[in-house]
C-alpha cells in the first residue's frame, strides 16, 4: 500500500495509464484503476473526482504557473515577450513529465470524450492567460487575442518537442515565438487591406 498521498497519486496516474492503454477509456472503471495501484476505490475518488481527470492531473499547477509568472514579469516587455516568459516557466513541469504525458496525448486522441474534455481545459487556461494579462493593464480585446495566439504557439511547439524530443521544449518555444512575431509582421498586401 502506498504510504503516501503523493504516491498513491503517482500509482493510480500510472495505473490508470495501464488499463486506458491495454483495455480502452471507456472500458476501465475507477475500481479497476484502484486495484491496479494497490489501493481501494475511496482513495482513487478522494484524488480524482472522475476517471478522466486522472488524465489532466496538473492542469491546476499549470495554470497556477501561468498566471503567477505573468503576474511577476518585469514591467516593460511586449505582450508575446511576458507569454513566451511564462510558458518557458511552465515547461519544466512538462518535460519533467514527460513519461505521463506521452501515452496521455495518444489515449486522448483515440477518445472522443476526451478530446472534448480537453478543449474545455485549453479554453480554461486560456481565460486564465487572458485575466492575468488584463491585470497587468493589457486592454480586453488585446489580452483576448494575444492569449489565444500565445496558448496556439504554445501547443505547436508541445506537439513538435513531443514527435521529437531531441530538441528542448524550451528551445520550440523559442522558435514558436519567433515564428508567430514574423508572421505578425508581415504587412498585408493593398488588395486585402481594400477588402470590406
Amino acid at each position: 500500500m502506498p504510504r503516501s498521498g503523493a504516491e498513491a497519486r503517482r500509482r493510480l496516474r500510472e495505473a490508470a495509464l495501464e488499463l486506458y492503454r491495454e483495455q480502452g477509456f471507456d472500458k476501465t472503471t475507477a475500481a479497476e484503476i484502484a486495484a491496479r495501484a494497490g489501493v481501494n476505490e475511496r482513495t482513487f475518488f478522494r484524488h480524482f473526482p472522475d476517471k478522466r481527470e486522472v488524465l489532466f492531473d496538473g492542469e491546476a499547477d499549470l495554470c497556477a504557473t501561468l498566471m503567477r509568472t505573468i503576474a511577476e514579469t518585469p514591467q516593460g516587455l511586449e505582450t508575446f515577450e511576458i507569454l513566451l516568459h511564462a510558458f518557458r516557466q511552465s515547461a519544466g513541469q512538462l518535460e519533467n513529465n514527460r513519461a505521463f504525458g506521452e501515452p496521455r496525448w495518444e489515449i486522448i486522441w483515440v477518445t472522443p470524450a476526451l478530446r472534448e474534455r480537453e478543449l474545455a481545459k485549453h479554453a480554461s487556461l486560456i481565460d486564465a492567460v487572458a485575466e492575468a494579462l488584463r491585470q497587468r493593464g493589457i486592454a480586453d480585446r488585446v489580452a483576448d487575442l494575444a492569449a489565444r495566439t500565445g496558448w496556439a504557439a504554445y501547443q505547436h511547439a508541445v506537439r513538435i518537442w513531443m514527435a521529437d524530443p531531441a530538441r528542448s521544449l524550451d528551445t520550440q518555444l523559442c522558435e514558436a515565438f519567433d515564428d508567430l512575431r514574423a508572421l505578425s509582421a508581415v504587412t498585408p498586401s493593398t488588395s486585402a487591406s481594400s477588402e470590406p
